[in-house]
């Protein structure tokens, strides 16, 4: 199986890695976090995972690409191209994601629908490209869907510390979208097309959405950031310091992963490296001596 693609029968779903490495810091993102866990889970993380020699953990910045009854739908859409980022991984890069889509056979303007799980710096960036000195819908033909209660939280919180931590990516990547008359306010619930939906994930924030897909051979849920890193499928309890509702963020999280370990879900977690497509398994008592506090491991699917 091509890693980067997976077929689901009358829907194809490719990942468009932006970039896969060493970014965070444990503490950074998980407060829950300690080098003692940390040292304790190193025999699984090295080197897939983490990175020792920095003390960084291996993120994945990505967006998938739906193709769906005629339809090219694209979900979130990573950091972006030339914009100013308080982050020095994020300022001012020049990424080669665009060629990843145009190497799918897509090019900007053949997207249909493209779809935010939330508006955060690493899912909007290439919402808009620079054209001159204005920034303008990458996606020409394509209508941009946000969640209403994303939208009421975003729009009128210029001054909140994630645009200042991240740097303006609201109004450079979503704005203008407003401006241009190509953006929809959706509910989380929304059927963006037949036999792909909306599931509402509250918590990380007000209106964090997933993704059903359903095929004719299998289905597949994109989790958003439901979860960064499977070091939270061992600790679901982890949440991470960009939550902005932290009780509902655990609370959603532990409740949808409990459903997705028991029923099997396949799935695709917005910052899973290659292949990313897997499971989640609950581990039971006495299952591995090593870790007898952990929770579920995520067993990627080679074949799908």
């Amino acid at each position: 199986m091509d890693h980067c693609v997976i077929d689901l029968g009358g829907v194809r779903i490719t990942r468009l890695v932006e970039s896969e490495g060493p970014l965070l810091l444990p503490a950074e993102i998980f407060p829950d976090s300690t080098p003692e866990i940390i040292k304790a889970n190193l025999d699984w993380l090295v080197p897939r995972f983490y990175d020792a020699q920095t003390d960084r953990l291996i993120i994945s910045i990505q967006s998938f690409l739906l193709e769906a009854e005629g339809r090219r739908i694209l979900v979130d859409t990573c950091v972006g191209d030339c914009k100013d980022r308080a982050r020095p991984d994020f300022h001012q890069q020049r990424w080669n994601w665009l060629d990843g889509l145009r190497n799918a056979g897509i090019s900007p303007e053949q997207i249909d629908i493209a779809v935010s799980t939330h508006l955060h710096v690493d899912h909007v960036g290439w919402h808009t490209r620079l054209e001159g000195d204005r920034w303008v819908p990458t996606f020409p033909n394509a209508r941009y869907l946000f969640t209403y209660p994303e939208w009421e939280y975003w729009k009128n919180n210029e001054g909140h510390p994630a645009l200042v931590r991240s740097g303006d990516y609201i109004g450079d990547s979503v704005w203008p979208l407003f401006h241009a008359g190509v953006a929809d306010l959706v509910p989380m619930d929304h059927e963006i097309a037949p036999g792909v939906r909306l599931v509402p994930l509250p918590g990380h924030t007000p209106g964090h959405v997933g993704i059903a897909v359903e095929g004719k051979l299998k289905d597949v849920f994109l989790t958003g950031d439901l979860f960064h890193h499977p070091l939270q499928c061992c600790y679901p309890h982890w949440n991470t310091r960009f939550c902005l509702a932290p009780e509902q963020s655990r609370s959603t999280r532990e409740a949808i992963m409990e459903r997705c370990a028991n029923e099997g879900t396949l799935l695709m977690p917005a910052h899973f490296p290659a292949p990313n497509v897997g499971r989640l398994e609950r581990v039971t008592a006495g299952d591995t001596k090593d870790h007898p506090d952990h929770v579920y491991r995520y067993t990627f699917a080679e074949r799908g």
